[in-house]
């Protein structure tokens, strides 16, 4: 795979991963609620559940590329679409990266190997996760760079490096302080649209990449 796809990948999903979401939340609630441990054991279950979604998609693109191929580059499309939009979120956003742990809701502390099971569990019912294995994922998988397991091998290992430099940082924070973000919204919204405009740029090379393919 060329490096310059692997840059753009992990560019994408950077992006996503640092949007607040259910997995984020998790994360930060079990962090405040049980402590670093509890929070690195969300962590390691997140990625786990990381890992079934990249089975998953790896299964059902072998049967897209198999019977429909013209579908794949439609897929392409939709993807670009997509991340467009994620792009324009953070660009409208004030405050896309202020954090607070009540969206987790509340709850006691669980044993490390609860929370990995929890949070296993809430990776695998993520909407954000499916949309993004199934619109995102399949741009980066090219029929003559080889099987396409190795390549999503190589596209989850990076997925799976991200999560953890992301989530990891913010169990450890957030197991001492509540709200990484709070005392720098300026710099949490510039760095928001910085990301933003990326993506909207990486949505535009993608969506042309696809376009030419049909």
């Amino acid at each position: 795979m060329q490096s310059i796809n692997l840059w753009l990948y992990f560019m994408i999903v950077l992006g996503v991963i640092v949007l607040p979401g259910l997995d984020m939340a998790f994360i930060m609630a079990s962090a405040l609620v049980g402590g670093r441990r509890s929070g690195l054991a969300a962590v390691a279950g997140i990625i786990a559940g990381g890992v079934c979604h990249i089975v998953m998609a790896v299964l059902g693109l072998a049967v897209i590329l198999k019977l429909w191929p013209a579908l794949f580059n439609l897929v392409l499309l939709a993807g670009s679409v997509y991340i467009a939009w994620i792009g324009w979120s953070l660009l409208r956003s004030e405050n896309a990266f202020r954090l607070t742990a009540g969206s987790a809701g509340g709850g006691t502390s669980k044993a490390p190997a609860t929370t990995f099971l929890r949070g296993m569990l809430t990776s695998l019912l993520n909407p954000k996760a499916y949309v993004f294995m199934l619109a995102i994922f399949p741009q980066f998988l090219k029929l003559d760079a080889g099987p396409i397991w190795s390549q999503a091998l190589v596209l989850g290992g990076i997925t799976w490096m991200t999560q953890a430099a992301v989530y990891g940082p913010i169990a450890l924070l957030s197991s001492r302080v509540n709200g990484w973000f709070e005392g720098n919204p300026r710099g949490g919204a510039v760095t928001g649209r910085l990301i933003g405009a990326l993506l909207i740029g990486a949505a535009v090379f993608t969506g042309i990449e696809g376009w030419q393919a049909i």
